[in-house]
């Protein structure tokens, strides 16, 4: 015999046991298969072969429930498939055994009495109306108390409570059927013990309609009467809708405001369907007087308590084809010139826009005055800034400044005036330099010049770099210039020049002192 411990929460077709028959044979004649002959499990338990192994599997059918039943036995068959009638007489070719389960007790979670409750409640009810109860219990042997809470993840706007005890649901806030008829929530049920069991159960809750929505137009519409329209037309057919849903459909009625009842323009034929017809009372309609009417129109329905709401139709006066289909509906193109619609009229004045601001900016151009180079006595420069990129003309510039001053300082210096200015006083011829010290006939000629530039009112302010490289008469190393060598008494001997061919022969006879030189 064979026993088997199981726990109770083992899923439906699990494998439970494996037991083989021993047979001597092999191959086909070792092939067997196993059934149930006997014993309180056959509805629960079935078993069949394995075809590589030949063991018979016992697997479930239903789940186990301790609580009901803690234990199963099983008689159970095996017989060989394929039986020589040779040999029959050595049979039988079969055996038994006995199998025993212990199903094991394990602590499952909260069990609803209903798997989907049904409540209704109606969108009139108040806070804390009591919509109905859920019950659910500890499946165990210990029976632990439960607890109830809402699934917060269904019930996002929290509508509903529940009392945590007794499982009573309750109203959290007003309800709206016209927002969400159908609210779909799931209640947990938590043992007290343990907390992490916790056990499912879901309530649909439909709301009930009450009359709290007035009925209003179907659409928007968007009426048009031709000038021409001729008393009794029917120029708008309207419908209403309304929110509500009551259980014996909608029926509206249709009439104009007690203010509009006399108006003699337009009028209102309730249909007795739920729509009703605008005709017009009078013919030459003209939109030089009047373009837009504007109707009032009263619905109400049929609900109890009625609600009513005044809806305003809004007609527009065209001018229409032979057909009575509406051309132009705007007032102001009916005294526009023929031929001369509205958005040529807009390029129009678009272009003579355009035409303005171009001759605004032309004559804003003209009128900007240049400033001048040099200001008067009278402005304030202190707020102006003249720039002059000037430079002068560096040591190249002779025509400035006589350059042979510079070279030779113990001549007569006369006055000279600068050539690119034409000034207006002429100074006085200045004093002739003496043989003094170099560096003050340097410091005295460039003061000299400084003063010049400062009292000249003529001359413009223009910036002017000059360069002065004078260092003084005389030199302790004295001339470098080669050319001055031949007049010097210099020990120096070019002979070796004649050697360096006929290139550098002028070179020889200028410096040699051979007989071909140039002086011997």
């Amino acid at each position: 015999s064979y026993q088997y411990n199981v726990p109770e929460s083992l899923p439906v077709a699990s494998v439970v046991a494996r037991i083989k028959a021993a047979d001597a044979d092999v191959g086909p004649n070792a092939e067997m298969e196993y059934k149930i002959v006997d014993g309180d499990g056959l509805g629960v338990f079935k078993i069949s072969v394995d075809k590589d192994t030949q063991e018979g599997i016992i697997t479930i059918q239903k789940e186990l429930d301790f609580e009901a039943k803690t234990s199963y036995t099983l008689r159970i068959e095996a017989a060989n498939m394929h039986v020589d009638p040779r040999f029959l007489s050595l049979g039988p070719f079969s055996d038994m055994t006995t199998v025993k389960i212990i199903v094991e007790d394990v602590d499952e979670p909260p069990v609803f009495t209903s798997r989907l409750y049904s409540m209704v409640v109606s969108e009139a009810a108040k806070v804390g109306t009591i919509i109905g109860t859920v019950a659910a219990h500890d499946p165990d042997a210990s029976n632990s108390p439960v607890r109830y809470s809402i699934d917060r993840n269904t019930d996002l706007e929290r509508y509903f409570n529940i009392d945590a005890n007794s499982g009573v649901i309750t109203t959290a806030k007003s309800l709206d059927r016209e927002t969400n008829a159908v609210h779909n929530i799931t209640v947990l049920a938590m043992e007290s013990q343990n907390p992490a069991q916790i056990g499912r159960g879901y309530v649909a809750i439909t709301i009930l309609d009450i009359n709290d929505n007035a009925p209003e137009f179907a659409m928007e519409y968007e009426t048009t009467v031709c000038e021409n329209a001729q008393p009794g037309q029917v120029i708008q057919k309207i419908s209403a809708i309304d929110k509500d849903d009551p259980p014996n459909g909608h029926q509206f009625y249709f009439s104009l405001t007690a203010e509009a009842a006399n108006n003699h323009n337009f009028t209102l034929q309730d249909n007795k369907d739920n729509t009703a017809t605008v005709l017009t009372r009078r013919n030459g309609f003209r939109r030089q007087e009047q373009s837009v009417f504007y109707l009032p129109i009263f619905i109400v329905d049929s609900g109890s308590p009625s609600l009513s709401s005044t809806n305003t139709l809004t007609i527009r006066v065209c001018d229409c084809d032979a057909d009575g289909i509406a051309q132009t509906c705007n007032a102001e193109a009916y005294i526009l010139p023929a031929g001369l619609s509205t958005g040529a009229l807009i390029a129009i004045l678009a272009c003579v826009l355009t035409l303005l601001v171009l001759v605004l900016l032309i004559v804003t151009m003209r009128r900007r005055k240049k400033e001048p180079l040099i200001f008067d006595e009278e402005r304030d420069i202190r707020e102006n800034i003249v720039r002059y990129d000037d430079e002068g003309g560096g040591e190249e510039d002779t025509e400035a400044f006589d350059m042979a001053a510079l070279r030779n300082l113990n001549i007569i210096r006369d006055t000279k005036t600068r050539r690119d200015v034409t000034p207006e006083i002429q100074f006085l011829s200045r004093p002739t330099f003496k043989s003094i010290p170099d560096n003050v006939i340097f410091r005295e000629f460039i003061w000299e010049r400084l003063k010049e530039a400062d009292v000249d009112p003529c001359a413009p302010p223009y910036d002017s770099l000059q360069t002065y490289a004078f260092e003084g008469n005389g030199s302790v190393a004295e001339s470098l210039s080669s050319l001055d060598s031949i007049s010097s008494n210099s020990d120096q001997n070019y002979d070796y020049l004649s050697d360096w061919g006929p290139r550098f022969k002028r070179l020889a006879d200028m410096y040699g002192t051979g007989p071909d030189c140039l002086y011997s």
